[in-house]
Protein backbone atom coordinates (compact mmCIF):
# COMPACT_ATOMS: atom_id res chain seq x y z
CA UNK A 1 0.00 0.00 0.00
CA UNK A 2 1.28 3.29 -1.14
CA UNK A 3 1.44 6.56 1.13
CA UNK A 4 0.50 9.26 -1.31
CA UNK A 5 1.39 12.96 0.69
CA UNK A 6 -0.72 15.52 -1.26
CA UNK A 7 0.76 18.90 -0.23
CA UNK A 8 -1.24 21.57 1.45
CA UNK A 9 -2.07 25.17 -0.33
CA UNK A 10 -1.62 26.59 3.42
CA UNK A 11 -4.80 27.50 3.69
CA UNK A 12 -6.88 24.03 5.65
CA UNK A 13 -10.04 25.32 4.71
CA UNK A 14 -9.23 25.46 0.97
CA UNK A 15 -8.08 22.21 1.37
CA UNK A 16 -11.07 20.78 3.13
CA UNK A 17 -13.33 21.95 -0.25
CA UNK A 18 -14.86 24.37 2.25
CA UNK A 19 -17.01 27.61 0.89
CA UNK A 20 -15.08 31.03 1.65
CA UNK A 21 -12.17 29.77 2.79
CA UNK A 22 -9.95 32.53 2.30
CA UNK A 23 -12.35 34.08 4.80
CA UNK A 24 -12.60 32.10 6.93
CA UNK A 25 -8.55 31.68 7.46
CA UNK A 26 -8.55 35.16 7.68
CA UNK A 27 -10.92 35.62 10.50
CA UNK A 28 -9.51 32.51 12.68
CA UNK A 29 -6.01 34.06 12.41
CA UNK A 30 -7.66 37.19 13.62
CA UNK A 31 -9.61 35.46 16.29
CA UNK A 32 -6.38 33.63 17.36
CA UNK A 33 -4.84 36.88 18.35
CA UNK A 34 -7.49 38.13 19.79
CA UNK A 35 -7.73 34.91 22.03
CA UNK A 36 -4.04 34.80 22.69
CA UNK A 37 -4.33 38.64 23.98
CA UNK A 38 -6.84 37.81 26.38
CA UNK A 39 -5.23 34.35 27.65
CA UNK A 40 -2.58 36.79 27.97
CA UNK A 41 -4.11 39.66 29.86
CA UNK A 42 -5.60 36.34 31.87
CA UNK A 43 -8.79 37.81 31.34
CA UNK A 44 -11.97 36.49 32.45
CA UNK A 45 -14.76 36.09 29.84
CA UNK A 46 -17.18 38.59 31.96
CA UNK A 47 -13.80 40.62 32.02
CA UNK A 48 -13.11 40.41 28.16
CA UNK A 49 -16.94 40.79 27.45
CA UNK A 50 -17.12 44.10 29.04
CA UNK A 51 -13.60 44.74 27.02
CA UNK A 52 -14.48 44.03 24.26
CA UNK A 53 -18.36 45.13 24.28
CA UNK A 54 -20.31 42.40 23.95
CA UNK A 55 -22.30 39.93 25.48
CA UNK A 56 -20.23 36.82 27.49
CA UNK A 57 -21.68 34.45 25.66
CA UNK A 58 -20.18 35.97 22.34
CA UNK A 59 -17.01 35.48 24.21
CA UNK A 60 -17.52 32.01 24.57
CA UNK A 61 -18.19 31.65 20.93
CA UNK A 62 -14.78 33.58 19.79
CA UNK A 63 -12.59 31.29 22.59
CA UNK A 64 -14.29 28.49 20.61
CA UNK A 65 -13.61 29.56 17.56
CA UNK A 66 -17.25 29.67 16.56
CA UNK A 67 -17.00 32.76 14.18
CA UNK A 68 -20.17 32.89 11.91
CA UNK A 69 -21.54 35.69 13.41
CA UNK A 70 -18.52 37.53 13.41
CA UNK A 71 -17.31 39.96 10.67
CA UNK A 72 -13.59 40.51 9.80
CA UNK A 73 -14.43 43.86 10.64
CA UNK A 74 -15.54 43.09 14.37
CA UNK A 75 -12.62 40.96 14.93
CA UNK A 76 -10.03 43.67 14.02
CA UNK A 77 -12.58 46.17 16.37
CA UNK A 78 -11.62 43.64 19.39
CA UNK A 79 -7.72 44.40 18.54
CA UNK A 80 -8.20 47.67 18.30
CA UNK A 81 -10.14 47.17 22.23
CA UNK A 82 -7.24 45.28 23.34
CA UNK A 83 -4.59 48.08 22.27
CA UNK A 84 -3.63 46.75 18.83
CA UNK A 85 -2.92 48.38 16.13
CA UNK A 86 -4.00 46.67 12.38
CA UNK A 87 -2.31 47.69 9.27
CA UNK A 88 -3.85 46.65 5.80
CA UNK A 89 -1.13 46.44 3.33
CA UNK A 90 -2.73 46.33 -0.50
CA UNK A 91 0.44 45.63 -3.22
CA UNK A 92 0.30 43.46 -6.13
CA UNK A 93 0.33 40.19 -6.67
CA UNK A 94 2.58 37.35 -8.14
CA UNK A 95 -0.55 35.28 -9.30
CA UNK A 96 -3.25 36.07 -11.20
CA UNK A 97 -5.52 35.94 -8.70
CA UNK A 98 -4.73 37.92 -5.24
CA UNK A 99 -5.20 36.58 -1.69
CA UNK A 100 -5.41 38.24 2.04
CA UNK A 101 -3.56 36.90 4.61
CA UNK A 102 -3.27 38.11 8.37
CA UNK A 103 0.41 38.01 9.75
CA UNK A 104 0.25 38.57 13.87
CA UNK A 105 3.73 40.29 15.35
CA UNK A 106 4.66 39.79 18.73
Amino acid sequence: MANDITEGTGNVFADLGLPDAADRQTKTRLAMAVNALLKERRLKQTEAAAVLRIPQPKVSALANYRLDHFSVEKLMSFLNALEQDVEIVIRPSREPVGHTSVFALT
